[in-house]
This record gives C-alpha cells, structure tokens and sequence, in this order.
C-alpha cells in the first residue's frame, strides 16, 4: 500500500513540475520560468556566474516584481573592455596631429604647474598659430610631454605636472586634462577621433602595443564578452543599463554601443560647449558648480553623477548614499576610481581584479555576501605577492591622505590576500 501511495504521489509531483508555470513562479532550483540566462559558454571564475544569475532572477522581470526598472551601472575602460579608450584616442589624436595649439598651456588646466607649462612649451614651441593643430606626428618631444603628463601626471624631466587643492574622491586633474586638450573641437570631431582608434585598436592582434613619441603602451583594445553577455541578459531582463566613465562623453559614446549602450545611458566627463565647440570647462555635479573639473565621474563622483543623472537626486544631496530604493542593483568596476558606485549596488557588486586595493579589499571583505571578484578576463593580472593593507593604508581621504577601510558600521577591515587572479 506504501508502495503505491508513493508512486501516485511521484507521478503527482511530476505533473506539477510539467505544468506550465505563472509569470514570476519559482523553479525548484530558485530560477524564474523563462528568465533570461548568461551564455554557460563564458567562463567566470567559481560560481560568480551563479552569483549573478540568482541576482538577475531575484531583480529582474522574472522576479514578478513591479514597480521601478532596476538599473545597473559599469565603469567602462577594463570593465567592460580590455585596456584603455582614453589612452587609445590620446595616442590616435597625437599621431595624427589633431591636438590644437592653446594660447596658453596653464589655460588647460587650473592645477597644472609652471614646471609643466614651461616643459610643453618648450617641446611644442610657439611656432604653430593658437588654435591650429600641433605636429605632433613628427614632434617626438611634444608627443612625449603630453603622454607622459597622462601617464604619469610628470613631465619628462620629472617635475610634477599638477598641483594645488583638490578633493582626492570627487576628481584627479590629469583625467580632467585629457578632454581639456580637445578644446576647439566640436564633440562630434572628438567623437570621430575616437571611432577611429576604435577601428584601429580592435583590429589590432590581442597583445600588441604602439609607440607614441617614445612611450610604449597597448596596441589593442576588446570587449569582454562576458561582460557584453552581462549587459545583454540585464536588458533583456528590464534592467536599464548604463556606462559611468572617467572618460571624456564624447570618446566613451565612441564605444558604448558596441555592447547596446545608446548616448542617452552614456555617462562621462562632461565638457562646457560654447559655440558648438569644446572648453577647458567642465561640468559640476550636485551642489558643485561647473568649474575645470572639480567634481568628476571618479569615485565619489560617479556615485554624484548617477544621482544625479538616473535618480534624479539634486544638489548636496547627490554625493550621499541614498536609500535602497534609489541605488542601482549592480555595479561594475575595476579600480578605484569605481569603488564608491559599486559599493552602492544593492543586489551584486562585480569587481574586476587589477590589483587596486580599496576595490579589492571591499570585495574580498565582502561585508553584505554580495561582491563578485573576478579576475579580467584577458590577460589577467598575477596573483598580489603580500596582502592589500586595508587595515592601514588602502583608503583615500578627501585630503589625499591614506587610511583605514571601514565598513559601514565604522569597523576596520582587515588585510586581505588576493583570491582571484
């Protein structure tokens, strides 16, 4: 009699498992009926993958939920590509003259020093009207000076290029300067620029590099195409999608849309036009006004720019953490510069490993069980020899001065070893 009671009960659950289930119903594994899935074909490291699936599921329109679309937010240069679009434009405009002479270089930037001023006009010189274009094809010095002002915020014979005040977690002068030296032309030019080193950069063979003056650096640029999988399967699932950039907006528009990201979810330094051309001017964000780039999509600023610009949060109240409500679901990055908005995310915080250490101690602190620390997925980085000192040293004040992690409850996270590489 057991027997049977067993069987009929079998075939009775069987059933239930074969009839078709509601909009929004649970498996018995926890996915949603016909929810949107990452391609099993990408590789992720250990289960983030799941990870993330259970995220998509419990966020998106399989949860059955209503109410807002939720939306996710990724950095952009080795987040969702390998290597650097800002580096890849810089070296394309330089190689093909496209930087226009300024009256003055201390115009560019507020914080540049004479030290640097003195050392690109020098390598530039003067001969080349204002507003024409320098010959820096054929100028190995000039070349020289303006790239390693990018790289290493030095000039060539190692005096510092940038000095002055200015808030550590809300800007960094030499990502301001970058679209600064595209003053004179219209965005759409700096946009052309862009696409092509785009062209030339993902043609280019995985691993190559390029000279510019006498600076050597990558060659090549990919997406990632977990990360286009990623961006797919959340759309397709009702997230909206967004870039947040430490880019100029015009180079990061250049690209965005090779992952289905359009202008308008295009997120990144916002350059003053006047007269259908770009300033040394840059746009504020909460009760920061427009200025030369005090407040940025960098750290505390990206968290500034996404309430400002998806949450619709104004004034001072855009560099606070907001309530759940109002914070993306997922947040992207893979440095620094991204810890603030991925630290906000309340349903997954992906960080991709490049070493960086308050990104990497959050993330294998991993206070509330929801960081995805992944190693990049071309040529990752080798694994951190010692540990991130996140006791000590791997925060950034305001000041520039170095401290502490602290979770949200003020206590001290400890050093963590690096996991995943």
């Amino acid at each position: 009699m057991r027997k049977k009671t067993a069987i009929v009960v079998g075939l009775a659950a069987a059933a239930t498992l074969a009839a078709p289930l509601p909009a929004g119903a649970a498996t018995a594994h926890g996915t949603r009926a016909a929810c949107p899935q990452l391609d099993k074909n990408l590789a992720w490291s250990g289960d983030n993958r799941a990870k993330l699936q259970k995220m998509i599921d419990e966020r998106g329109t399989c949860s059955g939920k209503g109410g807002p679309r939720p939306v996710a937010a990724f950095d952009w240069d080795n987040t969702v590509v390998k290597n650097d679009i800002t580096d890849a434009t810089l070296a394309w405009a330089l190689q093909h003259d496209k930087i226009l002479r300024p009256k003055s270089w201390k115009d560019t930037s507020k914080w540049l020093t004479p030290a640097a001023d003195e050392a690109l006009t020098r390598a530039c010189g003067t001969a080349v009207p204002a507003g024409r274009p320098l010959p820096t094809s054929r100028n190995t010095a000039c070349a020289d000076e303006i790239f390693e002002i990018r790289e290493k915020s030095q000039t060539m014979g190692g005096a510092a290029a940038f000095a002055g005040d200015w808030n550590h977690r809300r800007t960094v002068p030499v990502y301001a300067w970058i679209p600064q030296l595209f003053a004179g032309h219209t965005p759409a030019a700096l946009t052309s620029f862009a696409r092509k080193a785009r062209a030339e950069q993902l043609a280019a063979p995985v691993g190559s590099t390029q000279t510019v003056g006498t600076h050597k650096l990558a060659g090549y640029v990919r997406y990632y195409d977990q990360q286009k999988d990623l961006i797919r399967t959340l759309k397709k699932a009702g997230f909206d999608v967004y870039i947040v950039s430490a880019s100029s907006e015009p180079i990061a528009e250049a690209w965005s849309g090779g992952v289905g990201i359009d202008r308008k979810h295009t997120i990144g330094i916002r350059s003053i036009v006047q007269k259908g051309r770009l300033t040394t001017g840059i746009r504020g964000c909460g009760d920061v006004p427009d200025g030369m780039g005090e407040a940025l999509p960098y750290m505390d600023g990206k968290r500034c720019l996404i309430n400002q610009e998806i949450f619709k949060i104004k004034g001072a109240k855009a560099w606070e953490r907001q309530d759940a409500a109002h914070r993306i679901a997922l947040g992207a990055g893979d440095a620094d510069t991204d810890v603030t908005f991925v630290g906000d995310a309340t349903g997954a915080h992906v960080a991709i490993n490049r070493n960086k250490a308050e990104l990497m101690c959050r993330a294998y602190d991993d206070e509330d069980g929801r960081w995805v620390a992944n190693p990049m997925f071309i040529d990752p980085m080798p694994r951190k020899s010692g540990a991130y000192p996140c006791a000590t040293s791997a925060y950034t004040a305001p000041d520039g001065s170095h401290g502490p992690v602290r979770r949200a409850d003020g206590t001290v996270v400890p050093d963590q070893v690096d996991r995943a590489f």
